[in-house]
């Protein structure tokens, strides 16, 4: 047990002395300890990222974690028509909440969104990630700009 403590300190140690530009990983037993390296990511892979985190804190519950939804409740994220064809639309719900009825997938919706109040940047972020996820595929990366774009 001692020895575990005195190679995982080493391992902090080892790593916080790393540029911070760089990305340094260890492996101790089943735990991996890392460092961002800064660059190694597209702006796109880097907002996808960041959307994961917010989707986990604030859309998982009802779309769920494979983005299918809840059949007559909570419209899917998976393979969305709705958020291919109504970029804009998808952008204020996320933005503003949404309610009344949407088609999704050939079903409708009538429910409500509550808004989240998340910040441009994180709609921006999320709306990335479920935008190239379970089947979804966009050709343009959503901006904070664009996001700033839509009002209520």
């Amino acid at each position: 047990m001692k020895q575990s403590i005195i190679i995982i300190a080493a391992a902090i140690v080892f790593i916080s002395c790393q540029d911070s530009a760089k990305k340094s990983s260890i492996k101790i037993g089943n735990a991996t300890i890392s460092e961002d390296m800064g660059n190694d990511q597209t702006p796109l892979q880097a907002s996808m990222e960041r959307g994961g985190m917010v989707y986990t804190d604030f859309c998982m519950q009802c779309h769920l974690a494979n983005g299918k939804g809840i059949p007559g409740n909570f419209p899917p994220l998976a393979n969305s028509n709705w958020l291919k064809d109504k970029r804009a639309e998808s952008i204020h719900a996320v933005k503003f909440g949404q309610k009344g009825e949407i088609e999704v997938n050939g079903k409708v919706y009538n429910g409500v969104m509550a808004p989240m109040g998340l910040s441009d940047q994180e709609v921006a972020d999320v709306m990335n990630y479920v935008m190239n996820n379970w089947g979804n595929k966009q050709e343009k990366m959503v901006t904070e700009a664009e996001v700033a774009e839509i009002k209520e």
